[in-house]
């Protein structure tokens, strides 16, 4: 019953939440703290700052989180599998969807659209991220890990992953 429980905890929320893990966040509040008591709010609160310091999507690692917490790997598993499964649905769907009319003029006008929205998505995203960094980090820290992040990405062709390791050591040496 409580993997039925916590399937439900979580893919309701997944299912009628719209805008990603930051706007479902309340939704799963609702249920992991509301309807089910598993966490107080407080407890909620502290995972979810904990969740937010850690990289990969926060939908899926509260779900794992409280699934872990409520009924042990079992648990976890079901948890992120209702966190998963409802896009996963709805990819295979669209995805299936444009496969099938791949020839059609409108989908191929569709697709050319597709690009310049997400590089303006991924710009504007990135502008967020700057400012947020200037306000929180002050613009001499911005402008000196931007500078030495894109002279190691593109003239040193270093991999992201190393790049993002140099910026946390940064960070805990003059920001901690």
């Amino acid at each position: 019953m409580i993997y039925w429980e916590l399937f439900l905890a979580f893919f309701i929320p997944n299912i009628i939440g719209y805008g990603g893990g930051p706007a479902i966040i309340p939704l799963i509040e609702a249920e992991v703290v509301g309807r089910y008591g598993w966490m107080t709010s407080q407890g909620f609160a502290e995972t979810l700052a904990l969740g937010n310091a850690l990289p990969s999507p926060i939908a899926t690692k509260m779900a794992g989180y409280v699934g872990y917490d409520v009924a042990g790997i079992g648990g976890a598993v079901v948890a992120v599998c209702a966190t998963v499964i409802p896009s996963l649905l709805l990819m295979l769907g669209a995805l299936g969807l444009l496969y099938r009319h791949r020839d059609s003029p409108r989908v191929k006008r569709m697709s050319q659209w597709v690009r310049p929205v997400i590089a303006i998505m991924m710009a504007w995203l990135t502008l967020g991220f700057f400012l947020e960094s200037i306000t929180t980090s002050g613009a001499l820290h911005t402008v000196v890990l931007g500078v030495i992040a894109a002279i190691a990405l593109v003239r040193f062709n270093t991999h992201p992953a190393f790049v993002v390791i140099g910026a946390l050591i940064y960070g805990g040496l003059f920001l901690g």
